[in-house]
């Protein structure tokens, strides 16, 4: 069809249309109005388009207006977030670079909703003054992904370090992860080392006394210093001293570390409070594998500091812990005293270590002034003879001291006996499986006797009674096994549990066994029968008033006829 009947052609079409009109009985008045209503409508389309593209590109705007770190500054909350990465190596670096890790659009779209609910928050008060953000590795390696492979590097602290071998491999049972040694925000620095990581890692139960075993050495981090230094009027290379002779670093530099670095439960309602999470709390691989692995949370979080300096010659305060010299001295004294240590004897703490009875409870004998304490120093000691009296009163007094002398008389007994199983042993033909059995059984009965001597066992003295008992029957089954003729010791007082009323009961005042006791409807002669044989043919003592019934009928029945 060419132009110039056009024209012609549109007012053909007018015309049908209006026949069409007329045919249905339309008026010109309705016919003016619908050409109105069909204007407006083109014209309410046009409106309404024009808003929703309106509307779209201010989303759009508003959308990555809300990438700009100047938005993230708009809640004051964001301050020091916003100053920490202003200051930082980064301030280049948007904040969606960070926390947006690259991925599917579905996951910038949770990250979107994440960041819109914060505003949300934030409009309605609701917010915490300590927001939290995760950010995953594959943000950081994104820009960084050359760390991994450029091996050891030196930091601007001269320390050896190597991210290879830190975030592809597992340490001590911890997947690391970027934010495990790069902190979200340090006292103005974002996303830099945080050296307090460094040292919980390597440094963590690695301190006993002056016994310092970082993981990796001091020389995993640390090149040895080879130049020469002056300190007064001599000179110094470590090289002639760690280097050839051997000499540990803490040999010189004391204190260089400070710290436990414990992560104490109070820090864990800072974000939890469900009971069944902070059930969780002695699960420590589940713990590290979700907080570290899973949602990137820095190491400070939940651990107390960990410092860790060296010391400059001429510098030193000498304020050294005793655990410097005097590493684990009463462990012993305080096992005894829990009733935990010995080879094969169940526990049974004393009653007052059930009483929460502290050391000072009973050392209390204040040595005296003299010009030399200022420089030896003062040790409280337990009172033999007033320790007891001063809770239990004058009863009570010597008891101690007789405590002392029945438990060394029956140490002595069981060591002469284990002495001669040993020396009969040694000298018999046995086969090797035999002594190999026999010899474990003496090295047991050897730790529990050196447990006695060395723990004072009169802190507990059932706990005492019941390691003597137990090594005099492994002694005393070896001999008969064996045909080896061994002293019977078993009716001694703590072999046969009669030091509670011997020892005790009698000199306190607590009523003794009684003379006649009952059993099975028949009086029985009590007092005669503890004349004849010990107290543990019949009974089996534990701790304070803790005697159990262990005999039996048959029992009975090798002398009487039941």
């Amino acid at each position: 069809m060419s132009e110039s009947n056009a024209p012609a052609n549109v007012e053909i079409e007018r015309k049908q249309w209006w026949r069409f009109l007329n045919y249905f009985g339309i008026s010109i008045e309705v016919r003016s109005r619908w050409r109105i209503l069909i204007h407006l409508r083109k014209r309410f389309f046009w409106l309404v388009g024009g808003i929703f593209v309106f509307i779209f590109v201010l989303l759009l705007g508003m959308a990555k207006y809300s990438e700009s770190p100047r938005f993230c500054r708009s809640c004051h909350i964001m301050e020091p977030y916003y100053k920490a990465w202003k200051g930082s190596k980064h301030n280049q670096v948007a904040c969606v670079e960070c926390h947006y890790p690259p991925g599917s659009p579905k996951t910038i779209l949770w990250k979107k909703f994440q960041a819109l609910s914060q505003v949300v928050k934030y409009v309605t008060r609701t917010y915490s003054s300590k927001p939290f953000a995760e950010v995953e590795d594959s943000a950081c390696l994104k820009c960084h992904s050359a760390r991994l492979l450029e091996g050891k590097l030196t930091t601007e602290r001269g320390i050896q370090f190597d991210h290879k071998s830190h975030l592809t491999t597992t340490h001590r049972e911890r997947k690391l992860a970027c934010t495990s040694c790069h902190a979200q925000m340090v006292v103005g620095n974002h996303m830099e080392v945080t050296w307090n990581t460094c040292f919980l890692c390597h440094f963590k139960g690695m301190v006993d006394g002056r016994e310092v075993h970082p993981i990796g050495g001091c020389l995993a981090c640390h090149k040895l210093p080879d130049k020469s230094f002056q300190i007064g009027n001599m000179v110094y290379n470590h090289q002639d001293f760690s280097g050839k002779r051997g000499v540990a670093c803490a040999d010189c530099h004391q204190d260089i570390i400070q710290g436990k670095g414990d992560a104490p439960q109070e820090r864990c309602f800072t974000c939890h409070n469900q009971p069944e999470k902070l059930d969780k709390i002695k699960d420590i691989p589940s713990l590290h594998e979700n907080h570290i692995t899973k949602h990137n949370v820095a190491c400070f979080h939940c651990h107390t500091e960990m410092q860790h300096k060296v010391s400059m010659p001429g510098k030193k305060e000498l304020a050294y812990d005793c655990s410097v010299c005097h590493v684990a001295k009463h462990s012993g004294q305080k096992d005894f005293y829990k009733g935990i240590g010995a080879k094969d004897v169940p526990e049974m703490p004393s009653p007052m270590y059930l009483a929460n009875v502290d050391c000072v409870g009973c050392h209390i004998s204040k040595p005296a002034e003299d010009m030399e304490s200022h420089f030896k120093g003062k040790t409280f000691k337990g009172d033999p003879e007033g320790s007891c009296v001063k809770c239990h009163g004058e009863r009570y007094r010597g008891i101690t001291a007789q405590a002392k002398k029945v438990i060394s008389e029956e140490y002595k007994e069981v060591k002469e006996k284990w002495n001669q199983v040993k020396t009969l042993v040694a000298a018999s033909s046995l086969k090797k499986e035999d002594r190999t059995s026999i010899q474990k059984e003496l090295n047991h009965v050897e730790y529990n006797l050196a447990f006695i001597d060395n723990s004072h066992a009169v802190h507990n003295i059932y706990y005492a009674a019941q390691i003597l008992r137990k090594s005099d029957d492994e002694l005393t089954k070896i001999g008969e096994e064996h045909g080896l003729e061994l002293k019977d010791i078993s009716g001694h007082p703590l072999m046969s549990g009669g030091f509670c009323a011997t020892m005790c009961h009698q000199n306190v005042g607590v009523k003794v066994p009684p003379e006649f006791v009952t059993y099975k409807g028949k009086k029985m002669p009590h007092i005669q029968h503890t004349e004849m044989m010990p107290c543990t043919k019949c009974h089996e003592f534990g701790s304070h008033k803790r005697v159990k019934m262990k005999f039996k009928t048959e029992d009975c029945q090798v002398c009487h006829e039941i």
